[in-house]
């Protein structure tokens, strides 16, 4: 056992009951506001410098005041629970069985949260071990609705300068440095309307659609390959047409798609690969955008498309996080991706900002009935995300 590790088991009973106090407070997106006001006195019981929430609901807590910034990034909102029947749990008690809180959110991404908050008593603590740095432990929202729009306006609304952001999406204790992206298009075809007695008067849409959805699936199948990230991947998820009535020739279909970003693809590229085909010639391809409300009735537009990302894996954020696991856990964690979307999409996707995760729990239980978070992970994470800022420190971020 670490010294790290000792220190952070000091909080093993108070991080696992701020945990199961998160996953009692349900917060869906765009529902976050009474989950936030937990946060925010968490943060002030245990002596962080600030803690607020900003204009879009995130919650901000600050420890330190150097020149390299530090974000430690978790969501606070969850998906639905579905059947409540289906739980071995209930999803809303932060149950504790074996070692393990149970709930929903307690993978993704709660336990994270409490990490970060209880990581962030053990820095000021240790006086961030001499490192000159601000850590700023966030906790953003609706981030399974809209991945990144809310880390992306604090990034530039709420602070400024951010040198480096840690995703707290779960890893398994393990060093993340990237994940495919995803869009979604809709590609529409205008055809005539005419009675369905007389079709030939007509030009039927989703006749003229049709022969795209098989093109689609071999563009899937010639889609190109990453080392790391794996194979881009495309599929048409939804068909919707318009049509005066159930004996009316459709005058317009469209069809919605779903399309996995590996290395090198990009918007642009992607909607250039569907204008290709051969039965798009008279498709017209666009991405999806809406109007998102927050719940302190902020209102952002955004589009439907997340970008790929990657951080090298000898870049100097990814080796601060292999020396922070080794000083907090005694050997490097492993590397590797997640097959999810994240924040990231924003702080290193769109704003180029060095990214990484390091996260309790795993992948598999995100968005299940089987929600859960060890407690030993707990502890791990809170003594990882406290040597990170002198190992960030060390690899001269921000300098």
């Amino acid at each position: 056992m670490t010294e790290l590790v000792d220190a952070a088991l000091r909080y093993r009973d108070d991080v696992t009951q701020f945990v199961r106090d998160l996953v009692a407070i349900p917060s869906f997106s765009g529902e976050e506001g009474d989950v936030a006001r937990r946060i925010v006195a968490e943060m002030n019981a245990l002596g962080f410098s600030e803690a607020s929430t900003d204009a879009m609901g995130n919650v901000v807590g600050r420890i330190g005041d150097g020149p390299t910034k530090i974000v430690l990034d978790a969501h606070m909102d969850t998906v639905g629970v579905g059947d409540p029947g289906a739980w071995a749990h209930d999803p809303f008690t932060g149950k504790v069985a074996d070692g393990v809180v149970h709930g929903r959110g307690a993978s993704d991404n709660k336990g994270a949260i409490a990490s970060h908050v209880y990581a962030g008593a053990l820095m000021q603590e240790r006086g961030l071990d001499g490192a000159d740095v601000t850590v700023y432990v966030v906790g953003t929202v609706m981030e399974e609705s809209f991945d990144g729009l809310a880390l992306g306006y604090l990034l530039t609304e709420t602070l400024e300068g951010v040198d480096a952001v840690v995703l707290g999406e779960c890893t398994d204790l393990a060093v993340y440095r990237g994940h495919r992206g995803r869009m979604e298009m809709r590609t529409t075809i205008k055809g005539k309307s005419a009675h369905a007695s007389a079709p030939e008067r007509g030009d039927n849409a989703i006749s003229a659609i049709a022969p795209l959805v098989s093109e689609i699936d071999d563009l899937h199948n010639r889609l190109g390959s990453d080392d790391f990230l794996g194979k881009g991947s495309l599929a048409a998820t939804n068909i919707e047409c318009t049509t005066a009535s159930l004996n009316a020739i459709p005058d317009s279909c469209t069809i919605h798609l779903d399309r996995r970003l590996t290395f090198g693809d990009t918007l642009e590229s992607a909607k250039a690969e569907i204008a290709a085909l051969p039965s798009a010639a008279r498709a017209s391809i666009e991405v999806p955008s809406a109007t998102v409300t927050s719940y302190t009735g902020h209102q952002l537009e955004m589009d439907a498309y997340f970008p790929t990302w990657v951080l090298d894996e000898d870049h100097p954020l990814v080796r601060a996080g292999l020396d922070a696991g080794t000083m907090a856990l005694g050997s490097a964690p492993a590397t590797g991706k997640w097959t999810f979307s994240t924040n990231g999409v924003s702080s290193a996707g769109r704003l180029g900002i060095p990214t990484i995760g390091f996260g309790p729990s795993e992948e598999k239980w995100a968005h299940t009935v089987l929600d859960q978070c060890p407690i030993d992970h707990l502890v791990a994470s809170i003594a990882f995300y406290a040597a990170l800022p002198a190992a960030i420190e060390r690899q001269g971020i921000g300098r």
